[in-house]
Protein backbone atom coordinates (compact mmCIF):
# COMPACT_ATOMS: atom_id res chain seq x y z
CA UNK A 1 0.00 0.00 0.00
CA UNK A 2 1.72 3.16 -1.03
CA UNK A 3 1.74 6.07 1.42
CA UNK A 4 4.22 8.72 1.48
CA UNK A 5 5.18 9.31 5.05
CA UNK A 6 8.56 10.85 6.25
CA UNK A 7 10.06 7.55 7.38
CA UNK A 8 10.46 4.23 5.47
CA UNK A 9 7.89 1.28 6.79
CA UNK A 10 8.82 -2.19 7.51
CA UNK A 11 7.19 -4.86 4.88
CA UNK A 12 4.77 -6.48 7.67
CA UNK A 13 3.96 -2.81 8.53
CA UNK A 14 2.54 -2.13 5.20
CA UNK A 15 0.78 -5.54 5.36
CA UNK A 16 -0.82 -4.14 8.40
CA UNK A 17 -1.83 -0.73 6.93
CA UNK A 18 -3.73 -2.68 4.53
CA UNK A 19 -5.20 -4.88 7.04
CA UNK A 20 -6.76 -1.73 8.84
CA UNK A 21 -7.94 -0.80 5.12
CA UNK A 22 -9.29 -4.39 4.93
CA UNK A 23 -11.44 -3.97 7.65
CA UNK A 24 -12.61 -1.10 6.59
CA UNK A 25 -11.13 0.97 9.62
CA UNK A 26 -12.67 -1.01 12.46
CA UNK A 27 -9.57 -3.91 13.72
CA UNK A 28 -7.41 -4.76 16.50
CA UNK A 29 -3.69 -4.08 16.55
CA UNK A 30 -2.32 -6.46 17.99
CA UNK A 31 1.23 -6.69 17.28
CA UNK A 32 3.92 -7.52 20.20
CA UNK A 33 5.16 -4.38 22.20
CA UNK A 34 8.06 -2.49 19.86
CA UNK A 35 6.90 -3.34 16.24
CA UNK A 36 5.26 -0.12 15.43
CA UNK A 37 1.98 -0.55 15.58
CA UNK A 38 1.35 3.58 16.48
CA UNK A 39 3.01 3.84 13.05
CA UNK A 40 0.81 2.02 11.01
CA UNK A 41 -2.11 3.57 12.41
CA UNK A 42 -0.85 7.11 11.37
CA UNK A 43 0.27 5.19 7.73
CA UNK A 44 -3.47 5.13 7.51
CA UNK A 45 -5.02 7.63 8.88
CA UNK A 46 -2.24 9.23 6.10
CA UNK A 47 -4.07 7.50 3.37
CA UNK A 48 -7.84 8.82 4.58
CA UNK A 49 -7.49 12.89 4.82
CA UNK A 50 -11.04 12.70 5.00
CA UNK A 51 -11.52 11.22 7.82
CA UNK A 52 -10.94 14.00 10.51
CA UNK A 53 -11.58 14.68 13.12
CA UNK A 54 -9.36 11.87 14.91
CA UNK A 55 -9.66 10.76 18.57
CA UNK A 56 -6.63 8.73 20.20
CA UNK A 57 -7.27 7.84 23.69
CA UNK A 58 -4.41 6.35 25.58
CA UNK A 59 -3.03 6.14 29.03
CA UNK A 60 -1.42 9.54 30.30
CA UNK A 61 1.91 8.92 30.26
CA UNK A 62 1.67 8.14 26.24
CA UNK A 63 -0.09 11.50 25.54
CA UNK A 64 3.38 13.09 24.07
CA UNK A 65 4.51 10.05 22.58
CA UNK A 66 1.46 9.76 20.20
CA UNK A 67 2.17 13.88 19.52
CA UNK A 68 6.14 13.18 18.65
CA UNK A 69 5.35 9.75 16.53
CA UNK A 70 2.79 12.00 14.82
CA UNK A 71 5.91 14.53 13.91
CA UNK A 72 7.71 11.33 13.07
CA UNK A 73 5.80 9.90 10.66
CA UNK A 74 3.54 12.34 9.55
CA UNK A 75 5.18 15.69 9.58
CA UNK A 76 4.66 19.17 10.78
CA UNK A 77 1.58 19.50 8.64
CA UNK A 78 -0.64 17.65 10.44
CA UNK A 79 -3.19 19.47 12.90
CA UNK A 80 -3.07 17.52 16.15
CA UNK A 81 -4.65 19.02 19.74
CA UNK A 82 -3.22 17.31 23.61
CA UNK A 83 -6.63 17.81 25.25
CA UNK A 84 -6.01 18.16 28.93
CA UNK A 85 -8.04 19.03 32.90
CA UNK A 86 -11.61 17.55 33.37
CA UNK A 87 -13.49 20.60 32.36
CA UNK A 88 -14.26 19.92 28.58
CA UNK A 89 -13.84 22.48 26.28
CA UNK A 90 -13.69 21.70 22.15
CA UNK A 91 -10.56 21.48 20.52
CA UNK A 92 -9.32 24.32 18.05
CA UNK A 93 -8.07 21.85 15.85
CA UNK A 94 -9.94 19.86 13.55
CA UNK A 95 -7.09 17.22 13.12
CA UNK A 96 -6.33 14.68 15.35
CA UNK A 97 -7.19 14.90 19.16
CA UNK A 98 -5.37 13.15 21.87
CA UNK A 99 -6.59 12.90 25.32
CA UNK A 100 -6.04 10.01 28.40
CA UNK A 101 -8.22 7.62 29.61
CA UNK A 102 -7.93 8.97 33.01
CA UNK A 103 -10.23 12.32 32.08
CA UNK A 104 -12.79 10.43 29.71
CA UNK A 105 -15.38 10.31 32.13
CA UNK A 106 -15.85 14.50 32.30
CA UNK A 107 -15.26 14.29 28.33
CA UNK A 108 -17.92 12.00 26.96
CA UNK A 109 -21.07 14.63 26.51
CA UNK A 110 -18.91 16.38 24.15
CA UNK A 111 -17.24 13.30 22.30
CA UNK A 112 -21.15 12.48 21.82
CA UNK A 113 -22.27 15.69 20.74
CA UNK A 114 -19.20 16.32 18.38
CA UNK A 115 -18.00 12.56 17.75
CA UNK A 116 -15.05 11.57 15.97
CA UNK A 117 -15.34 10.19 12.34
CA UNK A 118 -11.63 7.50 13.72
CA UNK A 119 -11.64 6.35 17.19
CA UNK A 120 -8.09 5.00 17.99
CA UNK A 121 -8.00 3.35 21.58
CA UNK A 122 -4.23 3.14 22.30
CA UNK A 123 -3.86 0.37 25.28
CA UNK A 124 -7.30 -1.08 24.33
CA UNK A 125 -6.90 -3.39 27.57
CA UNK A 126 -7.44 -0.25 29.95
CA UNK A 127 -10.92 -0.42 29.13
CA UNK A 128 -11.15 -4.14 30.14
CA UNK A 129 -13.61 -3.66 32.92
CA UNK A 130 -17.16 -3.03 31.44
CA UNK A 131 -18.49 -1.75 34.75
CA UNK A 132 -15.66 0.85 34.82
CA UNK A 133 -16.42 4.82 34.24
CA UNK A 134 -14.08 5.29 31.58
CA UNK A 135 -15.32 2.16 29.45
CA UNK A 136 -18.44 3.50 29.89
CA UNK A 137 -17.57 6.74 28.29
CA UNK A 138 -15.43 5.21 25.54
CA UNK A 139 -18.48 2.78 24.82
CA UNK A 140 -20.33 5.87 24.22
CA UNK A 141 -18.27 7.86 22.04
CA UNK A 142 -17.64 4.32 19.65
CA UNK A 143 -20.88 4.17 18.90
CA UNK A 144 -21.19 7.17 17.27
CA UNK A 145 -17.96 6.67 15.25
CA UNK A 146 -17.63 4.91 11.73
CA UNK A 147 -14.08 3.67 12.30
CA UNK A 148 -12.57 1.91 15.56
CA UNK A 149 -9.07 0.93 15.68
CA UNK A 150 -7.98 -0.71 19.35
CA UNK A 151 -4.52 -1.13 19.48
CA UNK A 152 -2.87 -3.23 21.97
CA UNK A 153 0.31 -6.01 22.20
CA UNK A 154 -2.16 -7.74 25.17
CA UNK A 155 -5.09 -8.51 23.94
CA UNK A 156 -4.32 -12.61 24.94
CA UNK A 157 -7.01 -15.76 24.34
CA UNK A 158 -5.95 -16.82 27.95
CA UNK A 159 -8.27 -14.60 29.74
CA UNK A 160 -10.65 -14.12 26.95
CA UNK A 161 -13.32 -12.45 29.61
CA UNK A 162 -10.60 -9.15 29.26
CA UNK A 163 -10.96 -8.77 25.30
CA UNK A 164 -14.79 -8.46 24.92
CA UNK A 165 -15.05 -4.50 25.31
CA UNK A 166 -12.88 -4.09 22.72
CA UNK A 167 -14.09 -6.65 20.29
CA UNK A 168 -17.07 -5.31 21.05
CA UNK A 169 -16.16 -1.54 20.23
CA UNK A 170 -14.53 -2.27 17.05
CA UNK A 171 -16.76 -5.10 15.90
CA UNK A 172 -20.27 -5.40 17.28
CA UNK A 173 -21.80 -6.94 14.42
CA UNK A 174 -19.39 -10.11 15.05
CA UNK A 175 -19.32 -9.84 18.73
CA UNK A 176 -22.81 -8.24 20.08
CA UNK A 177 -23.63 -10.08 23.55
CA UNK A 178 -21.21 -10.48 26.37
CA UNK A 179 -22.83 -13.28 27.68
CA UNK A 180 -22.81 -15.32 24.29
CA UNK A 181 -19.20 -14.74 24.15
CA UNK A 182 -18.88 -15.44 27.94
CA UNK A 183 -19.89 -19.00 27.51
CA UNK A 184 -18.33 -20.06 24.99
CA UNK A 185 -14.54 -18.79 25.48
CA UNK A 186 -14.74 -17.84 29.29
CA UNK A 187 -15.18 -21.74 30.77
CA UNK A 188 -17.53 -20.40 33.18
CA UNK A 189 -18.07 -21.61 36.70
CA UNK A 190 -20.27 -21.30 39.58
CA UNK A 191 -19.43 -21.22 42.84
CA UNK A 192 -22.62 -20.70 44.46
CA UNK A 193 -21.59 -16.49 44.99
CA UNK A 194 -21.89 -16.03 41.50
CA UNK A 195 -20.35 -16.82 37.68
CA UNK A 196 -16.10 -17.20 37.49
CA UNK A 197 -14.91 -16.06 34.18
CA UNK A 198 -11.51 -16.00 34.52
CA UNK A 199 -10.99 -19.19 32.64
CA UNK A 200 -10.37 -19.97 28.92
CA UNK A 201 -12.22 -22.13 26.43
CA UNK A 202 -12.17 -23.20 22.93
CA UNK A 203 -9.06 -21.08 22.71
CA UNK A 204 -7.88 -22.65 19.27
CA UNK A 205 -11.34 -21.18 17.58
CA UNK A 206 -11.45 -17.92 19.29
CA UNK A 207 -7.69 -17.16 17.71
CA UNK A 208 -9.23 -18.16 14.51
CA UNK A 209 -11.94 -16.46 14.54
CA UNK A 210 -10.12 -13.41 15.68
CA UNK A 211 -7.81 -13.33 12.78
CA UNK A 212 -10.21 -14.17 10.27
CA UNK A 213 -12.74 -11.02 11.37
CA UNK A 214 -10.42 -8.38 13.19
CA UNK A 215 -6.99 -9.00 14.69
CA UNK A 216 -3.81 -8.94 12.65
CA UNK A 217 -0.98 -9.93 15.96
CA UNK A 218 3.11 -10.50 14.48
CA UNK A 219 5.66 -11.57 17.12
CA UNK A 220 8.88 -10.40 16.33
CA UNK A 221 10.14 -13.97 15.54
CA UNK A 222 7.37 -13.78 13.16
CA UNK A 223 9.34 -10.48 11.74
CA UNK A 224 12.79 -11.15 12.24
CA UNK A 225 14.54 -10.67 9.10
CA UNK A 226 12.95 -7.34 8.68
CA UNK A 227 14.41 -5.92 11.99
CA UNK A 228 17.67 -4.77 12.69
CA UNK A 229 19.94 -6.39 15.86
CA UNK A 230 18.91 -3.51 18.02
CA UNK A 231 16.08 -1.05 17.72
CA UNK A 232 15.91 2.33 19.67
CA UNK A 233 13.41 3.67 20.76
CA UNK A 234 12.29 7.45 22.92
CA UNK A 235 9.29 7.36 24.86
CA UNK A 236 9.23 11.07 26.02
CA UNK A 237 7.45 10.95 29.39
CA UNK A 238 5.87 14.04 30.78
CA UNK A 239 6.84 14.95 34.51
CA UNK A 240 5.03 16.58 37.23
CA UNK A 241 6.75 18.95 38.92
CA UNK A 242 7.11 21.47 36.08
CA UNK A 243 7.52 24.57 38.28
CA UNK A 244 9.97 22.94 40.65
CA UNK A 245 12.09 22.18 37.54
CA UNK A 246 11.46 25.31 35.50
CA UNK A 247 13.04 27.01 38.86
CA UNK A 248 15.97 24.88 38.99
CA UNK A 249 17.10 25.29 35.24
CA UNK A 250 16.72 29.15 35.74
CA UNK A 251 19.01 28.63 38.59
CA UNK A 252 21.67 26.50 36.71
CA UNK A 253 21.63 29.23 33.51
CA UNK A 254 22.05 32.16 36.27
CA UNK A 255 24.60 29.98 37.63
CA UNK A 256 26.39 29.87 34.15
CA UNK A 257 25.91 33.67 33.96
CA UNK A 258 28.38 34.57 36.50
CA UNK A 259 30.91 33.52 34.58
CA UNK A 260 30.67 35.49 31.69
CA UNK A 261 32.64 34.12 29.31
CA UNK A 262 32.74 33.00 25.80
CA UNK A 263 34.44 29.38 26.89
CA UNK A 264 32.72 27.31 28.95
CA UNK A 265 36.06 25.19 29.38
CA UNK A 266 36.61 28.04 32.20
CA UNK A 267 33.82 26.19 34.24
CA UNK A 268 34.92 23.93 37.26
CA UNK A 269 33.95 20.66 35.52
CA UNK A 270 33.13 19.11 39.10
CA UNK A 271 31.07 22.23 39.85
CA UNK A 272 28.93 22.05 37.00
CA UNK A 273 28.54 18.02 37.02
CA UNK A 274 27.42 19.07 41.06
CA UNK A 275 24.86 21.20 39.06
CA UNK A 276 23.33 19.20 36.48
CA UNK A 277 23.43 15.99 38.69
CA UNK A 278 20.59 18.45 40.20
CA UNK A 279 18.97 19.20 37.36
CA UNK A 280 18.73 15.39 35.87
CA UNK A 281 17.27 14.51 39.67
CA UNK A 282 14.63 17.17 39.31
CA UNK A 283 14.19 15.76 36.10
CA UNK A 284 13.67 12.08 36.69
CA UNK A 285 11.35 12.54 40.25
CA UNK A 286 9.00 14.45 37.79
CA UNK A 287 8.47 11.41 35.85
CA UNK A 288 9.04 8.88 38.56
CA UNK A 289 4.52 8.07 38.04
CA UNK A 290 5.21 7.69 34.26
CA UNK A 291 7.82 5.70 34.82
CA UNK A 292 5.85 3.21 36.76
CA UNK A 293 3.03 3.53 34.73
CA UNK A 294 5.08 2.55 31.67
CA UNK A 295 6.61 -0.40 33.21
CA UNK A 296 3.50 -1.57 34.56
CA UNK A 297 2.07 -1.62 30.94
CA UNK A 298 5.08 -3.20 29.70
CA UNK A 299 4.80 -6.39 32.08
CA UNK A 300 1.27 -7.09 30.76
CA UNK A 301 3.17 -7.89 27.50
CA UNK A 302 4.51 -11.12 29.00
CA UNK A 303 7.91 -10.20 28.19
CA UNK A 304 10.83 -9.69 31.08
CA UNK A 305 12.49 -6.28 31.22
CA UNK A 306 16.00 -5.17 31.88
CA UNK A 307 15.66 -1.77 33.42
CA UNK A 308 19.03 0.78 34.24
CA UNK A 309 19.33 4.03 36.29
CA UNK A 310 22.04 5.83 37.61
CA UNK A 311 20.56 7.09 41.16
CA UNK A 312 20.03 4.78 43.99
CA UNK A 313 16.21 6.76 45.22
CA UNK A 314 15.17 5.55 41.45
CA UNK A 315 15.95 1.80 41.72
CA UNK A 316 14.50 2.06 45.26
CA UNK A 317 11.30 3.44 44.62
CA UNK A 318 11.20 0.98 41.31
CA UNK A 319 11.97 -2.03 43.65
CA UNK A 320 10.13 -0.93 46.15
CA UNK A 321 6.54 -0.46 43.46
CA UNK A 322 7.64 -4.08 41.60
CA UNK A 323 9.56 -5.97 44.64
CA UNK A 324 7.01 -9.15 43.91
CA UNK A 325 8.70 -9.52 40.31
CA UNK A 326 12.21 -7.90 40.69
CA UNK A 327 15.72 -7.88 41.62
CA UNK A 328 18.17 -5.33 41.77
CA UNK A 329 21.74 -4.84 41.18
CA UNK A 330 24.15 -1.97 42.05
CA UNK A 331 26.53 -0.46 43.77
CA UNK A 332 25.58 -1.40 47.53
CA UNK A 333 25.61 -5.58 46.46
CA UNK A 334 28.34 -7.45 46.28
CA UNK A 335 29.08 -9.71 43.68
CA UNK A 336 27.81 -12.71 44.99
CA UNK A 337 24.38 -11.20 45.78
CA UNK A 338 24.56 -9.41 42.11
CA UNK A 339 24.69 -13.42 41.11
CA UNK A 340 21.97 -14.00 42.67
CA UNK A 341 19.95 -11.68 41.09
CA UNK A 342 20.79 -12.38 37.46
CA UNK A 343 20.46 -16.09 38.33
CA UNK A 344 16.80 -15.36 39.53
CA UNK A 345 16.49 -13.40 36.52
CA UNK A 346 17.57 -15.75 34.06
CA UNK A 347 16.29 -18.72 35.69
CA UNK A 348 13.14 -17.91 37.35
CA UNK A 349 9.71 -17.16 34.95
CA UNK A 350 8.47 -14.66 38.23
CA UNK A 351 11.08 -12.59 38.15
CA UNK A 352 10.07 -10.27 35.46
CA UNK A 353 12.50 -7.22 35.87
CA UNK A 354 15.79 -6.48 36.90
CA UNK A 355 16.58 -2.75 37.57
CA UNK A 356 19.95 -2.10 37.53
CA UNK A 357 23.07 0.60 38.05
CA UNK A 358 24.40 1.51 34.69
CA UNK A 359 28.00 1.20 35.85
CA UNK A 360 27.74 -1.43 37.98
CA UNK A 361 25.02 -3.70 36.04
CA UNK A 362 25.99 -2.43 32.37
CA UNK A 363 29.26 -4.62 31.99
CA UNK A 364 29.98 -8.31 32.09
CA UNK A 365 26.47 -9.61 33.15
CA UNK A 366 24.68 -11.56 30.63
CA UNK A 367 20.78 -10.85 30.92
CA UNK A 368 19.30 -13.01 27.83
CA UNK A 369 16.32 -13.91 29.68
CA UNK A 370 15.10 -10.54 28.33
CA UNK A 371 14.59 -8.87 25.00
CA UNK A 372 13.67 -5.35 26.37
CA UNK A 373 16.07 -2.64 27.97
CA UNK A 374 14.77 0.47 29.05
CA UNK A 375 16.84 3.56 30.30
CA UNK A 376 14.98 5.68 32.67
CA UNK A 377 18.54 7.61 33.35
CA UNK A 378 20.79 8.39 30.95
CA UNK A 379 24.95 7.90 31.46
CA UNK A 380 27.41 10.25 30.01
CA UNK A 381 28.66 8.51 27.13
CA UNK A 382 27.37 6.39 24.35
CA UNK A 383 29.75 3.71 25.52
CA UNK A 384 28.02 3.33 28.65
CA UNK A 385 24.62 2.82 26.90
CA UNK A 386 25.43 0.35 24.09
CA UNK A 387 27.21 -1.91 26.79
CA UNK A 388 24.51 -1.69 29.16
CA UNK A 389 21.74 -2.70 25.94
CA UNK A 390 24.56 -5.19 25.08
CA UNK A 391 23.46 -7.64 28.44
CA UNK A 392 20.46 -8.78 26.51
CA UNK A 393 22.24 -8.87 22.98
CA UNK A 394 24.34 -11.57 23.39
CA UNK A 395 24.54 -15.07 22.30
CA UNK A 396 21.64 -16.70 24.12
CA UNK A 397 19.52 -13.93 23.54
CA UNK A 398 16.19 -15.64 22.52
CA UNK A 399 15.13 -14.08 19.27
CA UNK A 400 18.02 -12.14 17.69
CA UNK A 401 16.76 -8.98 18.21
CA UNK A 402 16.79 -6.01 20.95
CA UNK A 403 14.44 -3.51 21.33
CA UNK A 404 16.36 -0.42 23.77
CA UNK A 405 13.51 1.87 25.62
CA UNK A 406 15.04 5.27 26.48
CA UNK A 407 12.18 6.80 28.73
CA UNK A 408 12.82 10.83 28.23
CA UNK A 409 11.50 13.61 30.53
CA UNK A 410 10.30 16.11 27.66
CA UNK A 411 11.58 19.75 27.77
CA UNK A 412 14.44 19.08 30.63
CA UNK A 413 17.90 18.58 30.03
CA UNK A 414 17.53 14.59 29.92
CA UNK A 415 16.26 15.69 25.94
CA UNK A 416 19.60 17.41 25.93
CA UNK A 417 21.79 14.56 27.18
CA UNK A 418 19.90 11.81 24.79
CA UNK A 419 20.38 14.37 21.20
CA UNK A 420 24.52 14.95 22.47
CA UNK A 421 24.70 11.07 23.33
CA UNK A 422 22.70 10.18 19.97
CA UNK A 423 25.25 12.60 18.02
CA UNK A 424 28.05 10.79 20.04
CA UNK A 425 27.33 7.08 19.31
CA UNK A 426 27.54 8.88 14.94
CA UNK A 427 31.00 10.66 16.06
CA UNK A 428 31.90 7.10 16.84
CA UNK A 429 30.35 4.89 14.22
CA UNK A 430 32.34 7.10 11.88
CA UNK A 431 35.41 6.43 13.37
CA UNK A 432 35.08 2.85 13.67
CA UNK A 433 33.81 3.10 9.91
CA UNK A 434 37.23 4.99 9.56
CA UNK A 435 35.70 8.09 8.09
CA UNK A 436 37.31 10.43 10.87
CA UNK A 437 38.53 12.97 9.18
CA UNK A 438 37.74 16.46 11.27
CA UNK A 439 35.52 14.96 13.80
CA UNK A 440 36.49 16.91 16.78
CA UNK A 441 35.85 14.40 20.04
CA UNK A 442 34.65 16.36 23.26
CA UNK A 443 33.52 15.28 26.40
CA UNK A 444 29.83 15.57 26.89
CA UNK A 445 30.00 17.38 29.84
CA UNK A 446 31.26 20.49 28.22
CA UNK A 447 28.96 19.91 25.23
CA UNK A 448 26.10 19.85 27.62
CA UNK A 449 27.33 23.35 29.10
CA UNK A 450 27.92 24.82 25.84
CA UNK A 451 24.30 23.93 24.71
CA UNK A 452 23.03 25.77 28.11
CA UNK A 453 25.17 28.79 27.84
CA UNK A 454 23.74 29.00 23.84
CA UNK A 455 19.79 28.91 25.69
CA UNK A 456 21.18 31.59 28.36
CA UNK A 457 22.10 33.92 25.90
CA UNK A 458 18.88 33.35 23.68
CA UNK A 459 16.39 33.88 26.66
CA UNK A 460 18.43 37.33 26.69
CA UNK A 461 17.58 38.61 23.18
Amino acid sequence: MDVKLKQELYPYQKVGIAWIEATGGRCVLGDEMGLGKTAQALAWLKLHPELRPVLVICPNHLKINWAREMEKWLGKGEDYELLYGTKPYLPVSRGIWIINYDIMKSWTDLFVKHPPKVLILDESHYVKNSKALRTKAVKKIGKRCPHVIAITGTLSVNRPVEMFTSLNLVRPDHWPQFWQFAWRYCDPKNDGYGWDLTGASNTEELHAVLTHTVMIRRRKEDVLPGLPPKQRNVVPLEIDNRDEYFHAAHDFLDWLREYRIKDVTEVKQVEALTKVEYLKQVAVRGKLQNLKDWIKDFLQVGRKLVVFATHHFVIDELMKEFKDVAVKADGRDNNKKRQQAVDSFQEDPNVRLFIGNIKVAGTGLTLTAAQDVAFVELGWSPGEHDQAEDRCHRIGTKSGVVQCWYLIATDTIEEDIAELIDKKRQVLASVLDGQHEGVEEKSLLTELLTLAMEKWKNRLK
